[in-house]
Protein backbone atom coordinates (compact mmCIF):
# COMPACT_ATOMS: atom_id res chain seq x y z
CA UNK A 1 0.00 0.00 0.00
CA UNK A 2 1.01 3.69 -1.13
CA UNK A 3 2.50 5.63 2.00
CA UNK A 4 -0.02 8.39 2.39
CA UNK A 5 1.10 12.31 2.98
CA UNK A 6 -0.36 13.18 6.40
CA UNK A 7 1.71 16.62 7.71
CA UNK A 8 3.22 19.17 6.33
CA UNK A 9 5.66 21.68 8.06
CA UNK A 10 6.45 25.24 7.27
CA UNK A 11 9.78 26.51 9.51
CA UNK A 12 10.60 30.03 9.41
CA UNK A 13 12.40 32.50 11.52
CA UNK A 14 9.53 34.92 12.76
CA UNK A 15 6.95 32.59 13.95
CA UNK A 16 4.54 35.06 15.45
CA UNK A 17 4.58 36.93 12.17
CA UNK A 18 4.56 34.01 9.82
CA UNK A 19 1.33 32.54 12.18
CA UNK A 20 0.11 35.96 11.43
CA UNK A 21 0.28 35.83 7.90
CA UNK A 22 -1.08 32.37 7.05
CA UNK A 23 -3.83 32.81 9.68
CA UNK A 24 -5.26 35.82 7.83
CA UNK A 25 -4.26 34.56 4.10
CA UNK A 26 -5.40 31.55 4.74
CA UNK A 27 -7.62 31.38 7.82
CA UNK A 28 -5.56 29.15 10.17
CA UNK A 29 -6.39 29.30 13.70
CA UNK A 30 -3.21 27.39 16.18
CA UNK A 31 -3.27 25.32 19.22
CA UNK A 32 -2.15 27.47 21.98
CA UNK A 33 0.66 26.99 24.50
CA UNK A 34 2.92 25.17 22.04
CA UNK A 35 6.58 26.82 22.01
CA UNK A 36 8.41 27.36 18.74
CA UNK A 37 5.65 25.80 16.77
CA UNK A 38 2.09 26.82 15.80
CA UNK A 39 -0.11 23.38 15.62
CA UNK A 40 -2.82 24.36 12.90
CA UNK A 41 -6.12 23.70 14.73
CA UNK A 42 -8.56 24.17 12.02
CA UNK A 43 -6.98 21.65 9.46
CA UNK A 44 -7.09 17.69 8.85
CA UNK A 45 -8.17 16.11 12.55
CA UNK A 46 -7.29 18.88 15.09
CA UNK A 47 -10.36 19.79 15.29
CA UNK A 48 -14.04 18.34 16.66
CA UNK A 49 -15.35 18.71 12.89
CA UNK A 50 -12.05 18.30 10.65
CA UNK A 51 -11.71 20.12 7.64
CA UNK A 52 -10.73 18.95 3.73
CA UNK A 53 -7.11 18.24 4.09
CA UNK A 54 -4.18 17.69 6.08
CA UNK A 55 -3.10 18.84 8.99
CA UNK A 56 0.11 20.78 9.69
CA UNK A 57 2.60 23.38 11.64
CA UNK A 58 4.98 25.84 11.37
CA UNK A 59 7.61 25.65 13.21
CA UNK A 60 10.68 27.81 14.59
CA UNK A 61 13.18 25.55 15.37
CA UNK A 62 15.90 27.98 16.61
CA UNK A 63 18.84 27.27 14.02
CA UNK A 64 19.22 26.62 10.13
CA UNK A 65 17.16 25.25 7.98
CA UNK A 66 14.51 28.24 8.61
CA UNK A 67 12.98 28.53 5.93
CA UNK A 68 11.72 25.17 4.38
CA UNK A 69 8.65 23.18 3.74
CA UNK A 70 8.13 19.78 4.00
CA UNK A 71 5.66 16.36 4.13
CA UNK A 72 5.40 14.03 6.07
CA UNK A 73 4.50 9.87 4.78
CA UNK A 74 3.08 7.67 7.25
CA UNK A 75 5.11 4.22 7.28
CA UNK A 76 5.26 1.40 9.33
CA UNK A 77 8.86 0.88 9.56
CA UNK A 78 10.85 4.56 9.97
CA UNK A 79 14.09 3.18 10.02
CA UNK A 80 13.76 -0.01 7.38
CA UNK A 81 12.26 3.38 5.52
CA UNK A 82 15.28 5.63 5.44
CA UNK A 83 17.90 2.47 5.14
CA UNK A 84 15.58 1.78 1.45
CA UNK A 85 15.97 5.61 1.15
CA UNK A 86 19.65 5.31 1.58
CA UNK A 87 19.72 2.36 -0.98
CA UNK A 88 17.49 4.46 -3.43
CA UNK A 89 20.43 6.84 -3.56
CA UNK A 90 18.98 9.01 -0.82
CA UNK A 91 20.23 10.29 2.56
CA UNK A 92 19.21 10.35 6.44
CA UNK A 93 19.13 13.80 7.72
CA UNK A 94 17.34 13.45 10.95
CA UNK A 95 16.61 9.39 12.03
CA UNK A 96 13.19 8.02 13.65
CA UNK A 97 12.88 10.42 17.04
CA UNK A 98 9.87 10.39 19.30
CA UNK A 99 7.38 12.97 19.55
CA UNK A 100 5.79 12.11 23.45
CA UNK A 101 2.69 10.69 23.17
CA UNK A 102 2.27 11.53 19.58
CA UNK A 103 4.53 9.41 17.52
CA UNK A 104 8.33 9.19 15.63
CA UNK A 105 9.36 11.43 12.92
CA UNK A 106 12.42 10.64 10.49
CA UNK A 107 13.85 13.16 7.75
CA UNK A 108 15.61 12.27 4.64
CA UNK A 109 16.79 13.93 1.51
CA UNK A 110 15.83 12.27 -1.90
CA UNK A 111 18.77 11.74 -4.55
CA UNK A 112 17.93 15.53 -5.88
CA UNK A 113 18.30 17.13 -2.66
CA UNK A 114 14.41 17.34 -1.44
CA UNK A 115 13.94 16.99 2.28
CA UNK A 116 11.05 14.67 3.14
CA UNK A 117 9.55 13.64 6.60
CA UNK A 118 8.59 9.98 7.79
CA UNK A 119 5.39 9.65 10.54
CA UNK A 120 4.87 6.56 12.71
CA UNK A 121 2.18 7.51 15.11
CA UNK A 122 2.19 6.14 18.31
CA UNK A 123 0.24 2.96 18.95
CA UNK A 124 -2.64 3.49 21.21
Amino acid sequence: MPAPVVHFEIGCKDLEKTKSFYGQLLGWEYVPGMPNMGMIANLGGHVEKPTDGIGGHINCLGHPPHQYVTIYAMVDDIPGTLAKAEKLGGKTLIPATEVPQMGHFAWFTDPEGNAVGLWKPMQR
